[in-house]
C-alpha cells in the first residue's frame, strides 16, 4: 500500500510539469489528432445505447490520410467526417476489428497533416510517463502516466489481454491518442475508468487499446475491413459481475441470445453443464468451443429456479447493419 500511494503522490505532483510539456508540444505533431463525427441511422444496432450521433478523435497515420480511432465511433456509420486545422472534409471506413476495438477511416480529400509514426506498447510499462492527446491541439493534450497493464474484460462480450490504462484521465477519451516517450503512437483511448490502477484505492484514468493489435493485423482490415479467421460467436448478452455472480443486465434484441430466451436479471451459471466462475471465463470457453454459429448450451438461474436454454451464436458483423461506406 505505502509503494502505491507513493506512486499516486509521485503523478500528482507531475502532473503540471506534464501538462507543460504538452503545451510545448510540436504543433505540428498535435495537427495529426483529428476530430472524427460519424453518423449512425436511427435503425442501427448500436443506435440505442451508443447514439446516432458520436464524435471523438483519431490519429492520422499515413499521407494518403488513413486514421486510427476507436471503433465504436465509426460502427454502423454512414457519413462520417473528419476535421483538421479547422477543415473538414467526408471520411470513408475502411474497417474496424471487434475483437480489439480499433477502427480506420480514411479522408477523400487531403488534410494537409504530418502523419504520426506508429510505435510499439509491448514494451511500455507500468510508472512510463506519456502523453494523451484528442482533437483540439496543445489545450486538449495532458501529461500522464501508465499506472496499470492487465486485462480488461468488457460486458459486451470483450476481453482485452494487455490494456494500458492510465492516470490522471483525460476528459475526451474516445479515439484520443496515447503516445509514448519517445513520440510514437503506441495505443488509442477507449474508455473512462473508476480504477486505472486496479486495486481498492479509486484512482480515475483511462483504458487505451495498444496500437500493436492495428499493426499485427492491418492488412486485413484494409483489405476487407475485419480480421481475417473465423469470426467469434457471438450471442448478445451483456452482463456483469456482482457479488461473485454473473449477471444478465441486458440482451440485445433481436440478437441470438434474445431469441434463445435469455432475459436480463439471469444469473448465468454453466456453458454447455459446466460451471463458470467470471466473465472472462465464460467469454473465453465460449470462443474456444468454435466458429460463429455453433451452439451453445446456457444454465441460468433466475427467482423461478434453474433453466437451460440453447443459443445458436452468430457472426457479430453480420448482425450489425453496416453503412454504405463500409
Amino acid at each position: 500500500m505505502r509503494s502505491l500511494l507513493s506512486f499516486l503522490l509521485l503523478l500528482l505532483a507531475a502532473v503540471p510539469t506534464a501538462a507543460q510539456g504538452a503545451e510545448q508540444a510540436s504543433p505540428q505533431f498535435l495537427d495529426a489528432v483529428v476530430r472524427v463525427r460519424a453518423e449512425i441511422p436511427p435503425d442501427a444496432r448500436t443506435a440505442p445505447y451508443l447514439d446516432v450521433e458520436r464524435v471523438g478523435s483519431g490519429v492520422v497515420i499515413d499521407d494518403d490520410g488513413l486514421i486510427v480511432t476507436i471503433g465504436f465511433l465509426i460502427m454502423e456509420a454512414t457519413g462520417v467526417e473528419v476535421t483538421a486545422g479547422g477543415r473538414s472534409v467526408p471520411a470513408d471506413v475502411v474497417g474496424f476489428d471487434t475483437e480489439s476495438g480499433l477502427g480506420l477511416v480514411r479522408a477523400k480529400e487531403k488534410l494537409g497533416v504530418k502523419p504520426v509514426p506508429l510505435g510499439r506498447a509491448k514494451g511500455l510499462e507500468e510508472q512510463a510517463r506519456v502523453l494523451v492527446a484528442s482533437f483540439g491541439g496543445a489545450e486538449r493534450a495532458i501529461g500522464a502516466y501508465v499506472v496499470s497493464r492487465r486485462s480488461f474484460t468488457g460486458y459486451w462480450e470483450y476481453i482485452l489481454d494487455d490494456a494500458i490504462f492510465t492516470a490522471p484521465a483525460h476528459p475526451q477519451w474516445a479515439g484520443a491518442g496515447l503516445f509514448g516517450p519517445d513520440g510514437r503512437l503506441v495505443g488509442i483511448g477507449y474508455l473512462a475508468v473508476p480504477n486505472a490502477g486496479g486495486g481498492e484505492m479509486p484512482l480515475p484514468g483511462n483504458m487505451f487499446v495498444p496500437i500493436d493489435h492495428l499493426m499485427n493485423g492491418m492488412a486485413d482490415l484494409l483489405a476487407s475491413g475485419r480480421p481475417a479467421g473465423p469470426p467469434r460467436p457471438w450471442m448478445g448478452i451483456r452482463a456483469h459481475e456482482i457479488e461473485g455472480h454473473i449477471v444478465v443486465v441486458s440482451v440485445q434484441r433481436e440478437s441470438p441470445a434474445e431469441k434463445a430466451g435469455v432475459e436480463a436479471g439471469d444469473l448465468l451459471v454453466a456453458l454447455d453443464g459446466e460451471r463458470v466462475d467470471s466473465l472472462a471465463d465464460f467469454y473465453r470457453r465460449l470462443w474456444s468451443k468454435g466458429s460463429a454459429g455453433i451452439e451453445a448450451r446456457l444454465t441460468l438461474l433466475d427467482r423461478r429456479g434453474p433453466r437451460d436454454v440453447t443459443v445458436k451464436t452468430m457472426d457479430r458483423y453480420k448482425f450489425l447493419r453496416l453503412g454504405v461506406t463500409y
